[in-house]
């Protein structure tokens, strides 16, 4: 049984963006937010602004290509509403990677409370680890594969 609110189950919720574009995280964000599913208590201008004033804290690339924007507090109400969206960029951009690699996938964490935010911000540091699973993002995996993998590496 698959626990609830993992990393496995928010990519089941939020799926795999293609191809997004933009020069920068603004633009990048905005292209985003405009193509994933929100709950109708959160608007999409709500989350692009939180997201854009995470990334004004601190760059939120991790390194291997890879970044995680996120929103600073919780944004949204319900945990079944959480989610991660893998976004494959277009063109990969600086986002200031503590490895200086330019990032080309983000994973958007959208969270209802602290700690599932937390606990899943661990799971993924762990997959990052993991060469399989980086290989599979350098080859833009689907949400399919992607799940499988992560399924396989807890």
């Amino acid at each position: 049984m698959e626990e609830k609110n993992s990393v496995v189950d928010l990519l089941e919720r939020g799926g795999v963006l293609f191809d997004v574009e933009g020069k920068n995280t603004s633009e990048i964000y905005k292209n985003i937010v405009d193509s994933i599913t929100l709950p109708e208590e959160v608007t999409k201008e709500g989350v692009y602004a939180a997201l854009c004033d995470r990334e004004r804290v601190m760059s939120t690339a991790v390194g291997y290509g890879i970044a995680l924007p996120h929103c600073r507090g919780t944004i949204l109400k319900n945990n079944e509403d959480q989610q991660i969206t893998v976004c494959y960029l277009k063109n990969p951009i600086d986002m200031n990677a503590p490895d200086a690699r330019h990032v080309y996938v983000m994973f958007v964490l959208l969270t209802a409370n602290s700690q599932t935010h937390l606990q899943v911000l661990s799971q993924l540091a762990s997959l990052f680890k993991e060469n399989d699973f980086k290989q599979l993002l350098e080859k833009h995996a689907g949400a399919k594969e992607l799940i499988e993998a992560a399924k396989k590496l807890k």
